[in-house]
């Protein structure tokens, strides 16, 4: 039993040894690893110059070294490299002192003498392998009471070992940073172009008529007449603390605000979302499957027409139509009336729709011609069994890249369609406040939309995944 144990030990130990070698090889996760595990890492680094200086790596460098030098090599070179650097400044007319002279031929023949030691090294019978750092961590916890020592003082490094073991996880936390990064860029992005825009808060809300010491009062009751640093950290502090604050226009928790309007923004655009890949995948596949036939004119062509009307002219057609010479439709939006959704859901969704059907025909058509579609057609298979397990499932990795796209759009685009209906949505409440600039609001407008879109890419990565064979073994190749 005893037995069990140590061999299980020893083969956890080898496993952590060989994600720790994989990681030093990768430039981000070897700083991870030493930051993380900085107990640890303070521990190894002794250890690590011990056994190099004892290695017999060190010792064939050594004699090679002495080998060379008392040969009078790097006397030999250093009078060739001199002789070279005059030649040279003489060639381009450049005058230089002796101790100028004298330091660029050093540095020229200690280059030259390293790759000489290095060159006589590997003609060496007996060549070592050098010690490297991962060896002294192996070393180090090849011993039991050592190794639950490293877990102790370095518990987070051994957490990313362990996401770094499984390739998914991996791959879903990386995805996860990449959008964090990318919402605090956009974070400091806006900001510095609200801070620098030549609008005075203080001024459009208090009007002409204020005074200087009014608006110096509202200055700093908000902070802006902070140093922009001292702003950007107080802000970016904020989002992290999800306390955005309270708006310059009425006073109100930008949180509060944001908690009412977003959701409705987001459900439209879902619902947009959702109908239009539903309508425009059935329509590109069967226009791929039925190409320059009068389905295939047809469809394409209001593709195009989808493409090419303007989101505030097809709502005003509808309104018009609709609303006031039908009466079937609400002519704005009301949350508690579901009909009065109807219209906006389809004008956001019609460029979507437009598009993931050009799309889908187009990668359809690319795929259905592929060689391994004919060779399944060949061996007898049905068209529908072909069409749907074999062309569908790789031609969706460019529709899924169009529909997140789109839906980021749809969601920051949104403004024009809710002014059009009367929608209280997040789009027409950064309008709204950009004007200002009410700073708070639109920050806070602005990362709320950058969550959920980094949401969604995080989510078409993932299906990129789901969906790609070569992604998975890509995935578990690094």
């Amino acid at each position: 039993m005893t037995g069990q144990v140590a061999l299980h030990q020893d083969s956890i130990a080898d496993k952590a040894v060989s994600i720790y070698k994989k990681m030093l090889r990768h430039p981000t996760y070897k700083w991870l690893l030493l930051i993380l595990g900085l107990p640890l890492s303070i521990i190894l680094i002794p250890i690590f110059r011990y056994f190099s200086a004892k290695s017999g790596y060190a010792r064939l460098k050594e004699s090679t070294v002495q080998e060379l030098t008392q040969s009078g090599l790097p006397a030999q070179l250093l009078q060739e490299a001199r002789e070279q650097v005059r030649r040279k400044h003489q060639f381009f007319g450049q005058s230089v002192n002796e101790k100028a002279l004298e330091q660029e031929a050093k540095a020229w023949a200690d280059t030259k003498f390293s790759n000489a030691v290095d060159q006589r090294m590997q003609l060496q019978q007996h060549t070592a392998e050098p010690f490297m750092f991962e060896h002294a961590f192996q070393w180090f916890i090849m011993h039991p009471a050592r190794f639950a020592l490293s877990i102790i003082i370095a518990f987070p490094m051994y957490v990313l070992m362990l996401i770094y073991s499984n390739p998914y996880v991996k791959y879903i936390i990386e995805r996860l940073v990449m959008a964090v990064l990318v919402i605090l860029g956009v974070s400091v992005l806006v900001f510095t172009i609200l801070y620098i825009s030549p609008m005075d808060p203080a001024s459009n809300l208090l009007g002409e008529t204020a005074t200087e010491e009014q608006i110096a009062s509202f200055n700093q009751l908000y902070g802006l007449d902070q140093p922009y640093l001292v702003q950007l950290w107080d802000t970016l502090k904020g989002i992290v603390t999800l306390d955005l604050g309270k708006s310059f226009a009425g006073n109100e928790l930008v949180s509060t605000a944001i908690a009412n309007k977003f959701p409705i923004t987001l459900t439209l655009t879902v619902i947009a979302t959702i109908l239009a890949v539903i309508i425009a995948l059935p329509i590109g596949i069967i226009s791929a499957t039925k190409p320059n036939s009068v389905f295939d004119y047809s469809f394409m062509f209001i593709a195009l027409l989808g493409l090419s009307i303007p989101n505030f002219w097809l709502g005003l057609i509808f309104i018009l139509n609709f609303s006031i010479k039908l009466s079937w439709l609400p002519a704005t939006y009301s949350p508690g009336n579901w009909m009065s959704a109807i219209m906006p859901v389809v004008v956001l969704g019609t460029a979507l729709m437009a598009s993931v059907a050009r799309m889908t025909r187009s990668s359809m058509l690319e795929v259905i011609h592929e060689d391994y579609i004919i060779t399944a057609r060949a061996k007898g298979l049905k068209s529908r069994h072909v069409l749907w397990k074999h062309a569908i499932g790789n031609a969706l990795i460019p529709i899924i890249t169009v529909i997140g796209l789109l839906f980021g759009s749809m969601l920051g685009g949104a403004a024009v369609t809710e002014k059009v209906f009367n929608i209280s949505g997040i789009g027409s409440y950064i309008v709204d406040r950009q004007f200002i600039p009410d700073i708070p609001s639109i920050m806070g407008g602005v990362v709320y939309t950058a969550i959920t879109i980094s949401i969604v890419n995080v989510i078409v990565d993932l299906l990129y995944a789901f969906l790609d064979p070569r992604i998975r073994s890509k995935m578990k190749q690094y």
